[in-house]
């Protein structure tokens, strides 16, 4: 049992955390915004921000690799995840892998399989055309899904490039609406068995409506999926699980082009090594996934999502950093296996 004192005590604590998120709730720190007022979680986990009792680092690691991969990605100044797998041994390791984070552009990756699976089922084709998407001026949270125009009309290929390799918002709002929205891609993914992955609004909407709640601080489930999550889908990507040789050549050629993104996964990689992705920015938070591919033929399928750090180059630096991490201690685990081999 408790004794009388510290049953008083936990009392106490209980109050006073109580009290300090009534006072933030009056101050704005803490709050329900209209438009997220149905959401019960969304408010629980701002209560758990503020608390502390989210997890915000491994708290156990079972080798160097885990330590170093846990000290570079520690959330002090903000939650970072990661996720990576060795496509080759399986070997995978994650910084909060099951916390959810902020898509961003990197949905992108999804909304294009949903499109390429629908190539392969003959439902389109990529040289079918479709306008661009452009929006229209309107304030934030004015309406549930933002206007947009229909623009300039290009085929699919050339929307799928421009939404890979340069994130264009109007090219993937104009594939999005072919393959039915968002609630398409929610289905295309849960399909492929991912769970932790969901897409809410088009990019349209999620950039205007963009900055409403700090994502460093808060885990919105919306527009959001796990560090884990994306790796499970780029690696039946990569190892062409849902999508024809041709397609998977579209999207993987596409992700290998991409000119966004070059002080993240690629700043951190020595010449020679080759990387494949997808960059996602939004509010306070940046990322990158896709492949690290080695001269030698290892592979790697890779989620960073950083939040905070104190502006966009700090949170550019730290996806650098981890992927170096990730690049080394694959690399060094490849080394011990092949030590290990060749001793028996």
């Amino acid at each position: 049992m408790i004794g009388a004192d510290k049953l008083v005590a936990r009392c106490l604590a209980g109050t006073q955390r109580f009290l300090k998120v009534a006072t933030l709730v009056a101050a704005g720190a803490v709050s329900l915004a209209p438009a997220h007022a149905g959401n019960i979680d969304e408010f629980q986990e701002s209560f758990d921000s503020v608390f502390g009792t989210e997890q915000r680092a491994p708290r156990t690691f079972s080798n160097d690799f885990e330590r170093r991969l846990a000290g570079v990605a520690e959330a002090s100044q903000g939650r970072i995840g990661v996720a990576a797998v060795d496509l080759s041994t399986g070997r995978t390791v994650d910084v909060l892998g099951s916390q959810r984070f902020p898509m961003a552009s990197t949905s992108k990756v999804a909304i294009a399989a949903t499109f390429l699976d629908g190539v392969d089922k003959g439902k389109w084709s990529l040289s079918s055309e479709y306008p661009l998407m452009i929006p229209v001026a309107s304030a934030p949270f004015s309406s549930a899904v933002a206007p947009v125009r229909p623009g300039a009309y290009m085929s699919a290929r050339q929307l799928l490039e421009l939404m890979i390799t340069r994130s264009n918002n109007y090219a993937t709002d104009a594939l999005l609406k072919v393959v039915g929205g968002p609630a398409a891609v929610n289905a295309w993914v849960r399909r492929a068995g991912i769970e932790d992955w969901h897409i809410d609004h088009d990019i349209a909407t999620l950039v205007r409506d963009d900055g409403a709640i700090n994502p460093a601080k808060v885990v919105d489930k919306r527009d959001s999926a796990t560090p884990l999550a994306m790796v499970e889908l780029l690696t039946g990507i990569y190892q062409g699980k849902w999508l024809t040789p041709s397609s998977r050549s579209v999207l993987m050629g596409a992700m290998g082009r991409c000119v966004t993104g070059r002080n993240r996964i690629r700043a951190g990689l020595p010449s020679g090594v080759t990387v494949s992705h997808k960059t996602g920015s939004l509010n306070n938070t940046s990322s990158d996934i896709g492949f690290i591919e080695t001269a030698d033929g290892r592979a790697y399928a890779v989620a960073i999502y950083v939040t905070g750090q104190g502006s966009r180059p700090a949170r550019e630096a730290r996806i650098a950093s981890i992927a170096r991490t990730l690049y080394e201690g694959y690399l060094a685990d490849a080394g011990s296996y092949r030590r290990t081999a060749s001793a028996r």
